[in-house]
């Protein structure tokens, strides 16, 4: 049996967090701690919440596949921040995410929560092997088609994608890039994702649909490099990746061969043309703040 809403929030609310040890999800249980609020984090292991934990965080281990397991977690609290944790690459990424995608949605049924907040991205859609576009859509609809009131969070391009390359441009100076060199597309840090999701956690049933949500500036994968060359103190220059060759590219980083098919034709559609909304809430962290963090400077 559902709980009683809370249209307002006129008692302590238990805020569960899905990913606790992902970029957006230690984000929101950070922000909301920083609140004062209760948080509950959902992981994998405990060992990956351990600072969370030290915090204050109540931490329930499920897996995102599991459906029952995350009803459970789901029924700890009051509010949730849904978050489809991206499958390992060596994977058919694809079937896991779509997998995850209705474990979570089927989660939802007897949980109890009031309120839900799913993290998405820009330019989703409907459609096959097109890796998250197609994913977070379909976890969208299906938090269209239940009940529960649901917020969408729509995030722009990851600043986080590009911190596993620092080693590769510190190394020879060249910043790899899937991504054109001159395509400007809005990046966004994940601290401003966290206090974009814990508004809304924390904002009345009313405030439900998508949200748009980026940095203060939209960049290229040469302002990236700009950046790093700034910080690091030496030329970077970008080698940008042939499009008709990212299935070749994906496959020598490890992606499994469909993986690398699923994120090729995403990134290709996002080449063709990314999703630039008008209507966005902005963050602070802007891309070369994010690298000082990244580098300790």
């Amino acid at each position: 049996m559902r709980r009683p809403r809370h249209d307002r929030l006129s008692s302590r609310v238990m805020y569960v967090v899905m990913s606790g040890n992902g970029h957006v999800g230690s984000a929101t249980a950070q922000e909301l701690l920083d609140r004062g609020e209760p948080v509950t984090v959902v992981v994998r292991d405990t060992a990956a919440a351990r600072a969370l934990r030290d915090r204050g965080a109540a931490v329930i281990v499920a897996d995102a596949g599991d459906e029952d397991a995350l009803r459970a977690a789901f029924r700890a609290g009051d509010r949730a921040l849904l978050v489809n944790p991206p499958a390992p690459v060596s994977s058919d990424t694809d079937a896991v995410e779509h997998r995850t995608a209705d474990a979570i949605l089927g989660a939802l049924d007897g949980s109890g929560l009031d309120k839900v907040v799913a993290v998405s991205t820009y330019g989703v859609q409907p459609g096959e092997r097109i890796g998250d576009l197609g994913t977070l859509w379909r976890l969208e609809h299906g938090l269209r088609e239940q009940d529960i009131p649901a917020a969408i969070n729509r995030h722009a391009y990851a600043m986080t994608n590009w911190d596993g390359l620092v080693g590769a441009v510190r190394a020879d100076g060249m910043l790899p890039s899937s991504l054109p060199v001159d395509l400007r597309v809005p990046m966004v840090d994940p601290a401003d994702l966290g206090a974009a999701a814990a508004d809304r956690l924390q904002s009345g049933l009313d405030d439900v649909g998508v949200q748009y949500v980026e940095g203060p500036e939209r960049y290229t994968p040469g302002d990236v490099a700009a950046a790093l060359a700034d910080l690091l103190g030496r030329p970077v220059r970008v080698g940008s990746m042939p499009l008709d060759d990212l299935e070749t590219a994906f496959a020598g980083m490890g992606f499994s061969d469909v993986a690398a098919v699923s994120y090729a034709e995403m990134t290709r559609r996002t080449a063709a043309g990314p999703e630039l909304p008008e209507d966005v809430r902005r963050g602070r962290t802007t891309l070369r703040e994010h690298f000082a963090a990244l580098l300790g400077r």
